[in-house]
């Protein structure tokens, strides 16, 4: 990763976490779809990163929200489980053709979306069910998964359409 594409990566973090806890923490729909846009950052992060860069970066955004949410480390497990489990969705998902990045430009919207419902609806399971401290209520946790999987996965498609330009994504290449 050259230093260009590291600095780009800095800075997108801390804009997906800024964006996360001074806009879209204030973002619900009928009380059950929350946006949670700040997946979209492991979601878009280099195809090349090393494991356990991906794990740490996955905590320390975990960790810092669960600060901001007073969520004693929720986010941050269900940020690192979706970190755990990326490469291998990747493997399952990916084209016969050699992919370079992660995006809508890059991989299509059919692609990219399965690629950002599975890990946000995976992420968000996690959260609701952990939030309810058990499976007491299941249904409540299933509706609140789906309703801000949809929710969150539109957002991170409209980051994807709108921030992400051909010109950003030569610079982190």
């Amino acid at each position: 990763m050259s230093n260009l594409s590291f600095i780009t990566q800095i800075v997108l973090f801390f804009v997906y976490w800024l964006v996360q806890v001074l806009i879209a923490k204030n973002l619900e729909l009928f009380e059950v779809a929350f946006c949670f846009v700040y997946v979209g950052y492991l979601l878009q992060m280099p195809l090349q990163s090393d494991k356990s860069l991906l794990l740490g970066v996955a905590f320390v955004l975990g960790i810092l929200t669960d600060i901001v949410y007073d969520t004693l480390g929720i986010h941050a497990f269900c940020m690192v489980l979706i970190a755990y489990l990326r490469p291998l969705l990747i493997t399952f998902l990916a084209p016969s053709e050699e992919m370079y990045e992660l995006s809508i430009r890059a991989l299509g919207l059919t692609w990219y979306l399965q690629y950002v419902l599975i890990l946000t609806f995976i992420h968000h399971l996690g959260l609701f069910l952990l939030q309810q401290f058990g499976f007491s209520m299941v249904l409540d946790s299933l509706l609140k998964s789906v309703a801000s999987t949809i929710f969150t996965a539109f957002a991170i498609i409209l980051v994807q359409y709108t921030v992400y330009t051909p010109a950003l994504s030569n610079v982190r290449k």
